[in-house]
């Protein structure tokens, strides 16, 4: 069981991560060490050739990440991103994008998470990222 709710983690994204909410990022799904986030598709999204620009693409990710490290750890707002790398693997469908993550590994520290993101439920961009976790006073 998740140690945040679908609706705590979006009120999360509305109150602490403005760029996610202005571009529609929302949770749909959430359980103990996975998360499935969304990206409804926009045109303001899009760089030339008429793709998704890979900075939302890596937005989507890195939230999807922070939501797989709160539902272990609880709402933790100084968990933060120490790495993060990503492989664009196609170009995306003109639709929704659909970020799928899960724990690799939590540590003390740190935790390793990986995010498939899909188009058409056909993916797209994988995702590696380190979270950086404060010491618990």
């Amino acid at each position: 069981m998740s140690k945040v709710t679908t609706k705590e983690f979006n009120a999360i994204i509305e109150a602490e991560l403005p760029s996610a909410a202005d571009s529609g990022i929302y949770l749909r799904d959430i359980d103990e060490g996975k998360a499935e986030l969304v990206l409804p598709y926009n045109s303001k999204s899009l760089r030339p050739g008429g793709t998704i620009a890979g900075p939302f693409m890596m937005m989507l990710a890195d939230v999807c990440m922070f939501a797989v490290v709160l539902s272990k750890l609880g709402e933790m707002k100084l968990a933060v991103t120490t790495s993060l790398n990503i492989n664009f693997l196609r170009k995306p469908s003109e639709c929704d994008l659909v970020a799928k993550g899960n724990i690799i590994k939590l540590g003390k520290r740190l935790a390793v998470v990986e995010v498939s993101i899909y188009s058409d439920e056909e993916i797209v961009a994988h995702a590696t990222g380190t979270y950086s976790i404060p010491p618990q006073l």
